[in-house]
């Protein structure tokens, strides 16, 4: 059995990455067990780990629910120079999703549930 999660990505500059991804993620990081390394619990038992070093290509995309996609997009393209990205959808799918990428090249993306209400009941 599963218990908790960590997904790590690297950057090329550990201090410039801790900033990005505090501001991608609304918060600072929870741990920070010793240079070149942050750690942020996303929701409880899963964790983001940043650590300096080179990036992997070619991964992901780690994936994170929003509630307002657009805004979320609106967001990042104007406080973190992320390049304006396309939100996607299609009719079978409950889900609106998107794909962009840090600085690094590391590929991160959001979706939101077409019926929150839904969601929140389930």
């Amino acid at each position: 059995m599963i218990g908790e999660i960590t997904v790590q990505v690297r950057v090329k500059d550990i201090k410039k990455g801790q900033r990005w991804y505090q501001t991608l993620l609304h918060k600072e990081p929870d741990f920070i067990p010793h240079e070149g390394f942050a750690e942020w619990e996303i929701i409880p038992g899963c964790w983001l780990q940043v650590a300096e070093g080179v990036p992997a290509k070619d991964s992901g995309p780690i994936r994170s629910s929003v509630v307002d996609i657009e805004a979320e997009r609106e967001r990042i393209t104007k406080k973190l120079n992320v390049e304006n990205f396309v939100i996607y959808s299609r009719e079978e799918v409950p889900v609106k999703w998107c794909t962009f990428t840090d600085p690094w090249g590391n590929r991160l993306g959001f979706f939101e549930y077409l019926n929150q209400t839904k969601k929140k009941q389930e």
